[in-house]
């Protein structure tokens, strides 16, 4: 079964879909983090950002894994734990490069399906929904304000940088919001059959006991 969470930066679909899947006993699937892997391979390779047939060579050759470590969810490049390294701000920043481009994310559809092939998934990303999973058992998008989507990633950044501004980070979510949702390929977009979640003022538990009932 494949339960698909999708939704902009700050809605709270990553950490609903951890709790979540441990609570199903479901395999989670981070898809972001598929992107990101990439996104630090790049780096490594020391490519071209704008070589998209590079891109899209490594893309198909690297071996991307999610495993546990005491509890802990971790991601695995190649058999190296890269757990922390695609959170840094200089992935961040270049993500676009490959998360954007048509070409390279076909390359990258198997690579998520085949994260959750065979298993019970909760499968989390902003175009699982429409593309990766569109025959999904169940779908949910998960949306919030900007000003609270501001606040939750700001409360998350601000622990590794304490010069970061709120306004800055609802700034960016702005800028990201808008690159994910007029994209020519996959663009940010709630199917059809979805159940929407506003969870501005919902308590994380709230959202996942929200979904569960959804499930019964």
């Amino acid at each position: 079964m494949i339960v698909a969470i999708d939704g902009p930066a700050g809605s709270g679909k990553s950490t609903v879909s951890k709790i979540l899947a441990g609570r199903l006993g479901f395999t989670y699937v981070d898809t972001g983090a598929i992107y990101r892997a990439v996104t630090l391979k790049i780096i490594q390779s020391g490519l071209d950002l704008d070589d998209e047939q590079g891109i899209c060579e490594a893309a198909e050759k690297v071996k991307i894994e999610f495993c546990e470590n005491n509890g802990n969810r971790r991601v695995l490049l190649d058999g190296v734990d890269v757990t922390d390294e695609i959170r840094t701000p200089d992935v961040t920043n270049k993500i676009c490069h490959v998360s954007d481009r048509a070409a390279v994310r076909q390359k990258l559809i198997q690579v998520q399906k085949d994260c959750a092939n065979g298993v019970n998934a909760v499968v989390e990303g902003r175009d699982i929904g429409t593309v990766i999973f569109p025959d999904a058992e169940k779908k949910f998008f998960l949306s919030a304000d900007i000003e609270e989507r501001a606040k939750r990633r700001f409360a998350e950044v601000v622990k590794k940088d304490a010069s970061i501004e709120l306004a800055k980070i609802q700034e960016d979510i702005k800028r990201r919001d808008h690159k994910d949702s007029t994209r020519e390929a996959a663009p940010l977009a709630m199917s059809d059959d979805a159940i929407f979640i506003d969870t501005t003022n919902l308590p994380i538990e709230e959202v996942v006991n929200t979904i569960c009932k959804k499930l019964e």
